[in-house]
């Protein structure tokens, strides 16, 4: 069965990676919940896509030369929709604490923001943070720079590690030849221009973001180990219609 992975949260319906789209993921019934990690100023692990805070928020500025009481200031709500206006960027660790108290059962796929900007330390702080515990839930790691899974590797050898991409052929063959990498995250596009590369693919792939009815169906029809969408629910439902 295809497994699908609710991209930031539920980005469609809710302000991505924010506390009310994870909630959002876990009530909808996603498999998985993915997010994204960058480092602040002052080495706080934070909840957010972009390196700056100017798209999703109503400030300005690079995550890694804000504190996090600077970021904590900030509305990362209404410019999705103003009834989300008290919405606040998260701490991994205050993802992680509603998830428990939701009772998530499923997987949470961490991303390593590191493509633009490779924080020093990030993959050792994400990594204890991780294993400060053990979870109800099952999580595994994933980036865009190889070099970020290999360090995490170092310090969490028995993890699950995939890479992702673009529009990346070499990329594609980085992951087959690399032991330790469990499968391949690539744009959906990536997966239609590539019919025959996907279908023999050794590992596993689950591209981002189909988030067309159509497009969903293709996935299902390949029987692709996974996908990475905005809109978890729709996707259940499609799934649903799918198995029928």
């Amino acid at each position: 069965m295809t497994v699908i992975i609710a991209h930031r949260g539920s980005a469609g319906t809710h302000p991505e990676n924010t506390l009310p789209a994870f909630m959002e993921a876990v009530r909808a019934g996603a498999d998985g919940i993915k997010l994204d990690v960058q480092l602040t100023a002052d080495q706080q692990l934070v909840v957010i896509h972009d390196e700056s805070v100017d798209r999703t928020t109503d400030g300005k500025g690079l995550i890694r030369e804000l504190t996090l009481k600077e970021i904590k200031k900030l509305d990362a709500g209404s410019w999705f929709d103003e009834k989300y206006q008290a919405t606040k960027i998260s701490t991994l660790q205050e993802v992680l604490n509603l998830l428990l108290q939701m009772r998530f059962r499923g997987f949470l796929c961490i991303e390593i923001k590191t493509n633009k900007f490779h924080y020093p330390g990030i993959e050792e702080k994400i990594s204890a943070v991780m294993t400060s515990k053990e979870w109800p839930f099952t999580y595994w790691y994933a980036s865009f720079n190889i070099d970020s899974l290999h360090i995490m590797h170092q310090f969490e050898p028995d993890a699950q590690y995939d890479l992702i991409q673009k529009n990346d052929l070499e990329k594609s063959q980085v992951v087959l030849d690399t032991d330790f990498i469990e499968g391949l995250h690539p744009s959906y596009d990536w997966v239609k221009q590539n019919p025959e590369i996907a279908k023999n693919y050794e590992k596993t792939i689950r591209p981002w973001t189909p988030n067309l009815y159509e497009t969903m169906m293709t996935c299902y029809e390949k029987n692709l180990a996974g996908i990475i969408t905005d809109f978890p629910e729709k996707a259940i439902r499609a799934r649903s219609r799918y198995k029928q």
